[in-house]
């Protein structure tokens, strides 16, 4: 058995051997299409690029801001309120947006420009990386009212979403798995035409039944695609890479969640006007930046091994700093009764500093306590190697099919050492020459 440092394909893990498929390699392009695909690519980029740039001197709207990709930073009377209140400039908070969207577009545009520079004969890639770049050019195209930018952006409009399914659907290999998904795919474009086009044929103006029956048939389609592959279908590194792209949508969708949240409970953080709102834009525009690290990571296979560590410690120190607020709150308010009981005092000092000084002796215990539970509950075949030794000596028993048993041998080294790369050479057996002649004995 050979260990190196590359990434390659290799048999699904937590498959049954029996059940396991052959692996197969990324989708390649080549010859004429791989031309015609970077040509394209390419053409698009300029295009955008160029008028990006004329927008920037044609277009001088007064008012206009540029802001980050999914954020808005229109200064309303609401906002003008909250900044106001803050001491800040109105221009103070245009430049600030301004810096962050170009800090955005920064990312996108690396992320999108070095993934088509490594893997542009991968059609994933290319999707990928075209989505990056327009995403990456999106603040300046859409705060322009250059007519060409107008029309350039409904370009990109209807070519973003479909290149968004392509990828959900064929990440992270380039392939339809299973074959019929393709027709996923084609919902998504179908989709995005329904959204864009006037009048009563716009889907949003269908009836209410027929309209979640068509986004459950796209989007609940692709969430079964996408938990079929990973389960049955992608091998070990494969499932190393799902997991970076998994955890980029769950960090973006709770911590949204989590402003909302606070945002409801809190009633006067909800106002227009307040500064909390501020926060908005610059708590979007920098979660919204794990998604192209992330899917970089996991595509260019660049410290792909590293999810787990940081899944593990989101896991720890998220529920960890929840668990401690809850003591914190609930030990302020018990020794807040107890001492103004006793002392009839409103507010006391003394209830905060022991219950700081209790979270304080609580924090080291409970951290090793969790971080146990966490190994054991969801990293228990990777922390109980004899376990799993163990295990395969007892296979090594009972099995006699050698193709089974190289799978198995396979998978408890990738479960055990976590190489990025396993190779198995079997040795052929040598045929015994002197006993080809010999007669059988009567």
């Amino acid at each position: 058995m050979q260990l190196r440092n590359e990434m390659a394909q290799e048999e699904p893990k937590g498959v049954p051997a029996r059940k396991s498929r052959s692996p197969q390699t990324n989708f390649q392009l080549a010859g004429v299409w791989l031309y015609v695909a970077r040509g394209v690519w390419i053409a698009f980029v300029l295009a955008e690029l160029v008028i990006s740039i004329l927008s920037l001197f044609v277009s001088r709207t007064p008012g206009q801001t540029i802001c980050p990709f999914s954020a808005s930073c229109a200064i309303t009377p609401a906002t003008a309120q909250a900044l106001h209140q803050l001491g800040i400039a109105p221009s103070t908070y245009v430049t600030y947006n301004l810096v962050l969207a170009l800090l955005q577009s920064l990312v996108f545009l690396s992320v999108g420009g070095l993934i088509f520079w490594r893997k542009s004969s991968e059609p994933l890639c290319v999707a990928t990386s075209f989505v990056f770049v327009i995403l990456g050019l999106s603040p300046i195209i859409n705060g322009s009212s250059y007519p060409p930018a107008v029309v350039f952006g409904y370009i990109y409009a209807l070519c973003v979403l479909p290149a968004l399914g392509f990828f959900l659907l064929t990440f992270p290999a380039g392939r339809f798995v299973p074959s019929w998904s393709w027709i996923l795919a084609v919902l998504w474009f179908v989709q995005v035409i329904l959204f864009e086009i006037p009048g009563s044929f716009n889907i949003l103006f269908w009836p209410l039944p027929l309209f979640i029956a068509e986004l459950l048939l796209t989007y609940g389609g692709t969430l079964g695609v996408l938990i079929y592959r990973y389960v049955r279908v992608l091998s070990y590194s494969q499932r190393q890479q799902a997991k970076w792209l998994v955890f980029a949508l769950a960090t973006f969708a709770v911590l949204i969640v989590l402003y909302s949240l606070i945002g409801s409970l809190v009633p006067g953080l909800a106002a227009p006007d307040a500064p909390y709102q501020l926060v908005s834009g610059t708590l979007t525009s920098i979660v919204f930046l794990f998604l192209p690290l992330s899917v970089g990571v996991a595509i260019l296979r660049s410290q792909l091994w590293d999810i787990d560590v940081i899944i593990r410690r989101t896991l720890i120190y998220s529920i960890l700093t929840v668990i401690l607020a809850l003591i914190y709150v609930g030990l302020v308010f018990v020794f807040g009764t107890l001492l103004r009981g006793l002392f009839g005092q409103q507010q006391n000092p003394v209830a905060i500093v022991v219950s700081t000084l209790v979270i304080a002796a609580l924090f080291q215990p409970l951290r090793l306590f969790l971080q146990r539970f966490i190994d054991r509950r969801f990293y228990r075949s990777k922390y109980d190697a004899a376990k799993t030794l163990r295990g395969f000596s007892e296979t090594l028993r009972g099995e006699i099919d050698l193709t089974q048993l190289s799978n198995h041998l396979v998978m408890v080294v990738q479960e055990t050492m976590q190489p990025s790369f396993v190779q198995l050479w079997l040795r052929k057996p040598e045929r015994n020459t002197s006993l080809r002649d010999q007669k059988p004995l009567e």
